[in-house]
């Protein structure tokens, strides 16, 4: 089983940054990829940015060349660097873990989810 803990969201005025943090524990050796996705109220949850491998990235077009993800695998750890933030990224932030497991000959996946941490960006 693998736990996600996010840290680091808060109430910040537009145009400013925060940076969220979210740990991962428990059999965390075949997590990939690792990402962020957000769900603000009265909408589904949308895809922020993910990180493959610690390199590969991708990134919703509505965040793209304002948010940053990035990992340290030794510490098993993501991050997202949030600048120039507007009203509308308002939401819950939750990390996101893709594991990977080996049952019945095959290889099987599953999806954690953290329990999110509250972004609210004032105008």
């Amino acid at each position: 089983q693998v736990q996600l803990e996010e840290f680091g969201g808060g109430l910040v005025q537009a145009g400013g940054s925060l940076r969220l943090s979210c740990v991962a524990s428990g059999s965390t050796f075949s997590l990939n990829p690792m990402g962020w996705y957000r769900q603000a109220p009265g909408k589904q949850r949308e895809l922020v940015a993910t990180i493959f491998s610690g390199r590969d990235t991708n990134y919703a077009d509505s965040v793209k060349g304002r948010f940053t993800i990035s990992s340290d695998n030794a510490k098993n750890m993501v991050y997202l660097q949030m600048n120039s933030l507007k009203p509308e990224d308002t939401a819950v932030y939750y990390c996101y873990a893709k594991g990977r497991y080996y049952s019945d000959g095959i290889d099987r996946y599953i999806d954690y989810w953290g329990q999110g941490t509250q972004v609210t960006v004032s105008s």
